[in-house]
């Protein structure tokens, strides 16, 4: 599914009528509707229709999906879409999706390892690296200071983190 990018996920029912609890991973989070029909993992296709927002995402009704068993069997379900359906990143933006497996240096050239996650809890991106030198992943945040530059096309990141972190 390399050429799919993770949009959202079901998180499982809604109500009785076959509505599903559904988040989007997108930065206008309503966009996620915008992209339909979307795909799971096996390759089944949704239509969206997103009916209400509720705590933590939407209400919305998916295509094939009519009773409240049904939409409790898609809980966890992730959704994709075509990457070529998505706006191109800003300058100085990424996807999530293009920067995990790329290769971390530091500012010397030697390999750190490579990038596993990319992680958002609420005080900005972290990246998750791991390497064979490192006993455990390390969390390197993802400033202009800590990380100057990014190339995507040469699959690597060039980090300068901070004293002690590895």
């Amino acid at each position: 599914m390399s050429d799919q990018v993770c949009v959202g996920a079901i998180a499982g029912s809604y109500g009785v009528r076959g509505e599903v609890r559904l988040k989007s991973y997108c930065a206008e989070p309503t966009a996620i509707a915008d992209y339909a029909p979307l795909v799971d993992e096996t390759g089944r296709s949704y239509s969206i229709t997103l009916t209400r927002p509720i705590k933590n995402g939407f209400a919305a009704r998916l295509g094939g999906v009519t009773t409240k068993e049904e939409a409790d069997a898609l809980r966890g379900v992730e959704l994709f879409t075509p990457r070529d359906r998505l706006p191109a990143p800003e300058e100085d933006e990424y996807y999530h999706a293009d920067l995990i497996g790329l290769r971390v240096l530091d500012t010397g050239g030697t390999e750190i390892g490579t990038v596993r996650s990319v992680m958002d809890h609420g005080a900005g991106d972290l990246l998750e690296i791991q390497g064979p030198g490192l006993p455990n992943t390390v969390l390197l945040p993802f400033t202009r200071a800590c990380v100057p530059t990014v190339d995507i096309a040469g699959g690597r990141i060039i980090a300068d983190p901070p004293e002690g972190l590895l």
